[in-house]
């Protein structure tokens, strides 16, 4: 089984949980948009896209969707190259959207998560390590949890960004990201 057959197998079974979300496999998202003349005083814009190896995205119509969360997709090992690209595009989509979660799923990987990836993958927001190519059912019980959490932490980020001027906010006084690790 190659990288790319796994992961669209790894997005129909996310399919399958997340009813009120939709999850595609390769599909582009934009990571920078760059201003390349003035029409008047408007900008024109050019935007550059990556593809995302699984991208889940609240769908609102055919044509309107707001970007939740990006899993990068690996199998067999992570190299530090991979570590250090993957958390670059990261960064990159967390630029242009800012309520972006983005995370890495590793398969097929009987080991722990590589140290390189603590190391380089400063822009995930988690990691996720299977052991062999199809979770067991606590490793598909834990990362449909991360997801949903992350899902959840995306929504809220975007509310706090984009709605801290409306006189009916919810008022945030204290924000605290925890770190969890589970053998």
């Amino acid at each position: 089984m190659n990288e790319v057959e796994w992961t669209r197998g790894v997005s129909e079974l996310l399919n399958k949980e997340f009813k009120n979300y939709s999850i595609e496999a390769g599909k582009k998202l934009t990571y920078a948009n760059e201003i390349t003349k003035y029409d008047n005083a408007n900008p024109l814009y050019h935007d550059m896209k990556y593809e995302t190896d699984i991208l889940i995205y609240e769908k609102y119509s055919e044509k309107n969707w707001i970007p939740r969360v990006v899993i990068e997709s690996k199998i067999n090992s992570i190299s530090t190259h991979d570590a250090i690209t993957y958390s670059k595009k990261a960064q990159d989509h967390k630029n242009v959207h800012p309520y972006l979660r983005y995370g890495i799923l590793i398969g097929n990987h009987n080991f722990s998560l590589p140290g390189r990836l603590f190391r380089h993958g400063s822009h995930f927001d988690f990691m996720v390590n299977w052991k062999s190519f199809d979770p067991s059912e606590e490793e598909f019980k834990s990362i449909l949890e991360i997801l949903s959490k992350e899902i959840e932490a995306s929504i809220k980020l975007e509310e706090m960004i984009f709605d801290n001027r409306k006189k009916d906010r919810t008022k945030i006084h204290f924000l605290h990201k925890p770190l969890i690790t589970k053998e």
